[in-house]
């Protein structure tokens, strides 16, 4: 354990990630920065080697610590992590994602300009396997993103204002102040995050430069049980805070209940539920038309619209089974 001070503590929450974590743990460890680091392993119970990756990476690295998260969500670990870091800024960095070597130099740096609160790079998916690379071109439209700006990165600007982001740098001094991370989140922890620090009128930012790669899921299963606790996330988030939704939220519930209502509603409101599914079918076979000119191969855009109905329903269906449990959402801030 280094004896110097320490200037920016790395969470890494992770749970059966021994996929990933051979090849995303030395891009983390190998972080070109002048200063000290210090990288906080935490394990929510894994059950395949993860925990044993880590602990070799721990004899050979002093800088490397390994925690226990007995709560096993995502945000309990963070906040495991944060009490447990020692340094003036926090990084926090998935397993499953490979960020550039001066990822923590950037933010740090944008951090010290002063009049941002959370700094963040564009979230790029990266396929890996054949559902994986499928879904990983879904992520990469509208369609599959909603337009979020940290998901799909403007063309022109190094620096955006965002309302959310991807991992990312803070003051640990904010962190603490704020509470961290909500403990009773068991998805969406940095979407209520980010609804705390704008209700707050702090800035978060995406830089460019600091673009992370993640692997998507690797089976549509896997997709939809990943998409409807995203939508039961999101929904609680919006039951806690009015600025949680933006327009594009709507669509995987008017969707998923279009669905519904085209099936089993009143004739008159059928045929109008039936004329909007069949609209939005017709946007996803058009996406999936529009991405077959960079897929590769090009056959991967045949199942765009298995994958895009997939995220829209599984969400869909999340949200409103999540607005039942936790309430309708909160409108305005």
């Amino acid at each position: 354990m280094p004896s110097e001070p320490v200037e920016v503590s790395v969470l890494i929450p992770f749970l059966n990630e021994e996929r990933h974590l051979p090849r995303t743990a030395p891009r983390m460890l190998g972080q070109r920065f002048d200063g000290t680091i210090e990288f906080l392993f935490v394990d929510s119970g894994s059950s395949d080697r993860s925990r044993e990756i880590v602990e070799r990476l721990a004899a050979r690295d002093e800088r490397v610590r390994l925690l226990d998260n007995p709560g096993r969500t995502v945000a309990r670990a963070l906040n495991v992590g944060l009490r447990a870091a020692r340094g003036r800024y926090v990084a926090r960095m998935d397993a499953h994602t490979f960020y550039p070597e001066d990822y923590i130099a950037e933010g740090v740096r944008r951090l010290e300009r002063g009049d941002v609160d959370w700094v963040s790079g564009p979230a790029l998916p990266r396929g890996e396997g054949k559902w994986s690379r499928r879904i990983a071109l879904a992520l990469r439209t509208w369609l599959g993103t909603g337009g979020v700006a940290y998901r799909i990165p403007p063309e022109a600007a190094e620096e955006v204002e965002v309302d959310s982001g991807f991992t990312g740098l803070w003051r640990r001094d904010t962190l603490v102040a704020l509470g961290g991370w909500d403990k009773d989140a068991v998805v969406n922890e940095d979407g209520e995050l980010a609804s705390r620090f704008r209700a707050r009128g702090m800035r978060i930012v995406m830089l460019r430069s600091m673009a992370a790669h993640y692997v998507p899921r690797d089976s549509l299963g896997a997709l939809w049980r990943q998409y409807y606790r995203y939508g039961q996330g999101r929904a609680r988030t919006a039951s806690l805070h009015g600025n949680a939704l933006r327009p594009a939220h709507a669509l995987p519930p008017l969707v998923t209940l279009a669905l519904l209502v085209a099936v089993a509603g009143p004739r008159p409101v059928r045929t109008l539920a039936r004329l909007a599914v069949t609209g939005w079918a017709a946007a996803l076979v058009a996406t999936a038309a529009a991405s077959s000119r960079h897929a590769e191969p090009r056959t991967d855009a045949l199942w765009l619209p298995a994958i895009l109905a997939t995220m829209h329903v599984a969400w869909g269906l999340g949200f409103l089974r999540g607005s039942l449990r936790h309430g309708p959402p909160r409108i305005g801030t």
